[in-house]
């Protein structure tokens, strides 16, 4: 008899055999093989879907002859243009494979087993991911409806041994941001032994009145990181390029505990590209703005509840079991993204071209008939 898993559990340490594999948005690749359906639409993973931009591209090419030779470690001309971008210095930045592992670095780094760390629930679940990896215990704080963020009763939970919070801000995957006034509460209030990582991944899509980036409210708080990712707005989700911002004293510390060469020649090439054409950027930041109003509009006609978002997303309540939902869409060419509890009738739709919409819509109106 074979005790190969049983072995390899007494093996690891608890919090690895906790942890849950992340898993993706279906790729069209696998509906295809599996359903043999043809012209499928991905609405899951929250991509650009005008893709990045021509310069983009052609940087990547122009870089590709170079792929014998490793990448710049310190990626010093990337950040050296992300600084003048944002006003700040270059020591004020840490680039990462994607933001993903900027999260797993800071739970990494600034803190371990003794230590606490708070977030809240739902949110991006490599919060809790690179928390449990690190071995980090925490707190997970509803959101009030499991919508919106409760950022008060996040502060209660933090203790003496509390070294992280972790905000994205909008929230992934409920669209909702937290406004200029909570959020300066937040930054001024929490104790100086708490280190605040506030995540705009979506931050290009924000247009309420009251959003503010917490780069503008930087002077509030030296234990501050703010990440940032080239993989939404700029469409670079599979170069892998994200970077934090704080102060040199704060990121130093991601620079020792980072792997080398951790953003390959070809993504650096490509993020140098993106971030000069704004244009491109805003093109498509302004398609979501329209795009999600209309598709916000025509599920609420269609009698569906959908949160307010401030992302290239929409969170939906179906009102049913959202596994059937999204089998169903899938059946349908659509694919979509389930949540798990306490949001299990919900489903997250990312806005796509105006044509992908429409199939999703016509799907929805077909599930709903």
């Amino acid at each position: 008899m074979c005790h190969t898993g049983s072995v390899m559990s007494r093996m690891v340490p608890e919090n690895v055999e906790r942890l849950v594999p992340y898993s993706p948005g279906k790729p069209i690749e696998e509906l295809e093989r599996e359903l043999g359906i043809k012209n499928a639409v991905k609405l899951a993973s929250n991509e650009n879907p005008r893709g990045p931009s021509p310069r983009a591209i052609e940087a990547m090419r122009e870089a590709a002859a170079g792929v014998n030779r490793y990448p710049d470690a310190a990626s010093w001309n990337l950040r050296s243009e992300l600084a003048a971008h944002h006003g700040i210095s270059m020591e004020e930045i840490v680039m990462g494979n994607g933001s993903n592992e900027l999260i797993d670095l800071i739970c990494r780094t600034y803190a371990g087993p003794s230590d606490h760390a708070v977030i809240g629930v739902p949110s991006f679940v490599c919060y809790h991911l690179g928390l449990t990896s690190a071995n980090v215990p925490f707190d997970a704080v509803p959101l009030r409806e499991h919508l919106f963020w409760d950022l008060p009763a996040m502060a209660a939970k933090v203790n003496e041994r509390t070294r992280l919070l972790f905000v994205a801000n909008p929230n992934n995957p409920t669209g909702a941001h937290v406004g200029r006034e909570a959020l300066t509460a937040l930054l001024r209030d929490l104790p100086e032994h708490v280190l605040v990582v506030l995540d705009e991944a979506y931050v290009e899509f924000a247009d309420a009145e009251d959003y503010v980036s917490a780069l503008e409210l930087r002077d509030l708080r030296e234990q501050l990181i703010v990440l940032r990712t080239f993989s939404k707005a700029y469409g670079l989700a599979a170069n892998r390029v994200g970077y934090a911002i704080g102060r040199p004293e704060v990121v130093s510390y991601l620079h020792r505990t980072r792997a080398p060469f951790n953003v390959g020649s070809i993504a650096q090439a490509a993020a140098r590209a993106a971030l000069k054409d704004q244009a491109h950027v805003a093109e498509y930041v302004e398609l979501n703005r329209t795009e999600r109003a209309r598709v916000t509009a025509a599920l609420t006609e269609l009698g569906v509840r959908v949160a307010p978002s401030q992302a290239n997303f929409v969170f939906v309540d179906f009102a049913r079991d959202n596994k059937e939902v999204y089998d169903r869409m899938l059946r349908m060419g659509v694919i979509i993204r389930p949540m798990p509890k306490p949001v299990d009738t919900w489903l997250r739709v990312t806005i796509g071209l105006p044509e992908e919409n429409d199939r999703f819509l016509g799907a929805a109106r077909e599930l709903l008939a």
